[in-house]
């Protein structure tokens, strides 16, 4: 048991073999608590009030801003913007900046192995302005060909869309590579990272990426709070996304001039305990630091990977290379559909994910309808993943086949 997971109420007694963080991450208790002293000592509106205790939220939830700021490498706290979660970061690029934007022969390059967030918002941008939305295809291991990119990616091409790490597969990509092409021809590049942020350095300045978009729920933050992060010229340039409250500089009965960014793309009374949440998730992770987080994941899923090759009836999908995982480890057993070998591991406490992961463009390219994902992070033990092995040996002779 590594020292760490005394802070996880939900792990500190080994119940549960938790392997399903790439969903969500477990929440320790120095995070449990920033939010409920927010709440006993600081519960105001931000931004509104004058008084002591509005004033104290305000300040609260705008250095919770500059600590995101920091974490990712933005030049400013002014390009940060909180959102709810990645899936709403990546809807306000596509309606702010794709609206104002796209124009009709656009086009729009995504990979088929996105999330549905990254791939249904620029559908319907898409539609909207008769534009086209053009598509790369990875080899049988997810990785992607620079001379496809550079192919697809053209003068006509406006946004190039895409994961930093799939949340199939694992594999990390290589964004400067592609923020660099899609800069050639004048696209923006708009960077998926809700699986990379949890487990890597991130900087969004040596990327280059022109917005950059992440959930506080996958780094052990509270629900309810995202980050996109985008270059401050491209934000100041895009209308709101949202329009109401506290967006706004001043209103007549017919007319409105908006707030300087961020505050012009967050309508509405914020999430500001979930921003100081996502602080001291930060604080938390930072402490914990990235050298350590990536040895032991690199450490457990290479362990899982091995012993799972050695189990009869098992495909495992992606690369051969722990490295190219992320904590990600995506498989099916033969015969079997995901959710009864995920209901069979849960009868033992073994937490995976089954399903098509918010993917199903990649599903129907890899000729699956559904996957089982085991996905680790620092927290995780060997005995975690002995625990897991132990109940997928099983699911063939539960279901029946005998083994």
């Amino acid at each position: 048991m590594n020292a760490f997971r005394k802070d996880f109420p939900v792990l500190s007694e080994n119940k549960y073999a938790y392997l399903d963080s790439a969903a969500t991450a477990q929440r320790p208790v120095q995070v449990l608590k920033a939010v409920e002293d927010f709440y006993r000592t600081a519960n105001a509106n931000p931004l509104r009030g004058l008084y002591e205790l509005s004033i104290k939220a305000t300040d609260a939830y705008e250095d919770a801003r500059a600590r995101v700021a920091r974490f990712i490498d933005a030049s400013s706290s002014e390009e940060v913007i909180f959102t709810k979660n990645t899936t709403e970061s990546l809807n306000l690029v596509a309606y702010s900046y794709g609206r104002a934007f796209v124009k009709e022969g656009d086009e729009i390059l995504i990979a088929v192995s996105e999330h549905h967030s990254n791939i249904i918002p620029w559908q319907t941008l898409a539609k909207e302005k008769n534009a086209k939305l053009v598509y790369l295809y990875p080899n049988e291991k997810g990785e992607y060909s620079l001379d496809e990119v550079k192919a697809k990616c053209n003068s006509r091409t406006r946004i190039f869309a895409m994961a930093q790490v799939s949340n199939v597969l694992g594999i990390p990509k290589p964004i400067k590579e592609y923020a660099k092409i899609a800069h050639s021809v004048g696209a923006v590049m708009v960077v998926d990272g809700a699986q990379s942020t949890p487990h890597m350095k991130v900087s969004v300045r040596d990327m280059d990426a022109d917005f950059f978009a992440f959930s506080g729920h996958k780094l052990m933050a509270p629900m309810g709070i995202g980050v996109l992060y985008g270059k401050k010229e491209l934000l100041e340039a895009m209308p709101p996304f949202l329009t109401g409250g506290e967006m706004i500089e001043y209103v007549t009965e017919q007319s409105a001039t908006f707030a300087e960014v961020p505050h012009k793309f967050e309508a509405g009374t914020v999430n500001a305990a979930g921003a100081v949440g996502l602080a001291a998730a930060i604080d938390y992770l930072e402490n914990v630091g990235f050298d350590f987080i990536e040895k032991t994941e690199e450490k457990l899923t290479a362990y899982l990977l091995d012993e799972l090759k050695k189990v009869p009836h098992i495909t495992v999908y992606g690369s051969d290379s722990y490295k190219e995982h992320v904590g990600i480890v995506t498989f099916n057993v033969d015969d079997c559909h995901p959710h009864d070998v995920a209901s069979i591991l849960d009868a033992d406490k073994v937490c995976i994910r089954a399903g098509h992961h918010c993917a199903q463009p990649l599903m129907q390219f890899m000729k699956v309808n559904a996957t089982n994902r085991a996905s680790l992070y620092f927290y995780n033990t060997e005995e975690d993943v002995d625990r897991f092995l132990t109940s997928i040996k099983n699911v063939r002779k539960e279901l029946g086949y005998g083994s």
